[in-house]
């Protein structure tokens, strides 16, 4: 009887790596995993290790400034991940074998100054350019008015997408309706591929901050009911919107933020369904010999539980919140990224 990893992808999840980590990917494909995303936080950890030192030095040496220097290691990172997961791809015609690229964050940025018109612009030019050529690259775009505005003209063009900071249903489902209008443009379905990136442990932190009247047995369990919510409307969706490919949710950001709770908590309550993107140490703890996983997905928490979440908890407000802190955490480590390619610049 298979256990760790292997039973999770028994269930019928699909594994996918939250890191482009070359060393990591390489690992995590023998393991089991069929994917791997990318983001702002994960190219600039990696460049601060110095392991790619050398390459920045070449490509200053060749006179390019500290944005493209930063957009070519994360085309790096990417595309030697995707030839890792290539096979995959291959294999399963398209379903699986995908890694996400994430476009500019600093598009979000206040102090960038643009208006929402020149964002969705730029998304559609900076998606159309970094998915030309990449047979089993994502592009990964954030659930914000201009990220998705941007989602229809990219869906017509057939750039294959990843629609990332989804907190609630309500984005989620504005999302796959751009998505949908753009892809029944298109003169065939056959290759068109979407997933949809639902985060998964920041909810449970800010019912914690934000709900502390929630009951002991309803405090924590948001994440999981809206998570297994998204994903069970997903599958109405596309039950009656039939595709040649699998369009699916992502549960990401599936490492646990409380102490003291299961490192496998929501990988355990959302086993079954489409994909996880599990960070490195949510995938070492869950493939421990001692771990089984069964199918979970189908069970949402009792009755009395959610009718205290849905009564309590304005989504609407999470996702403001939820929303704004999401793009902090990548805008800060893209702009800590540029800044740490000008200090390592040879002098």
């Amino acid at each position: 009887m298979p256990h760790g990893i292997a039973s999770l992808v028994a269930t019928g999840t699909k594994l996918w790596l939250d890191s482009v980590d070359p060393d990591l990917v390489r690992a995590a494909r023998a393991a089991g995993a069929t994917g791997a995303t990318s983001n702002p936080v994960i190219i600039s950890d990696l460049v601060k290790t110095g392991r790619f030192d050398h390459r920045i030095a070449a490509l200053a040496a060749a006179g390019h400034d500290d944005h493209t220097i930063a957009w070519t290691l994360a085309d790096d990172l990417v595309g030697s991940a995707q030839s890792v997961f290539h096979d995959v791809w291959a294999a399963s015609r398209g379903n699986d074998g995908w890694v996400s690229f994430e476009l500019d964050p600093l598009l979000e940025d206040p102090a960038a100054g643009l208006a929402d018109d020149d964002r969705v612009a730029r998304y559609v030019e900076l998606g159309t350019r970094w998915s030309a050529g990449q047979p089993n690259r994502m592009i990964k775009v954030p659930a914000t008015p201009a990220g998705i505005r941007a989602l229809e003209p990219l869906a017509a063009a057939g750039v294959p997408l990843n629609v990332t900071l989804i907190f609630t249903r309500a984005q989620y489902e504005r999302a796959r309706d751009a998505i949908w209008r753009g892809a029944s443009r298109r003169a065939s379905l056959d290759t068109f591929k979407s997933v949809y990136s639902v985060f998964v442990s920041r909810i449970d932190v800010y019912t914690a901050e934000h709900e502390p009247s929630l009951s002991p047995a309803a405090q924590g369990m948001l994440a999981i009911a809206n998570a297994k919510r998204v994903w069970l409307a997903n599958v109405d969706f596309w039950s009656t919107h039939p595709t040649p490919l699998a369009q699916e949710i992502v549960f990401a950001s599936t490492g646990v933020k409380q102490a003291g709770v299961d490192p496998c908590l929501y990988v355990a309550a959302l086993a079954g369904a489409d994909i996880q993107t599990n960070p490195p140490a949510t995938n070492q703890a869950a493939d421990a010999a001692t771990r089984t996983f069964t199918r979970t997905i189908d069970t949402l928490p009792p009755p009395d539980v959610l009718a205290e979440l849905d009564a309590k908890v304005d989504m609407d407000r999470l996702e403001h919140v939820l929303m704004a802190e999401g793009l902090e955490k990548f805008v800060a480590p893209q702009k800590a990224l540029l800044a740490v390619i000008a200090a390592k610049r040879p002098s």
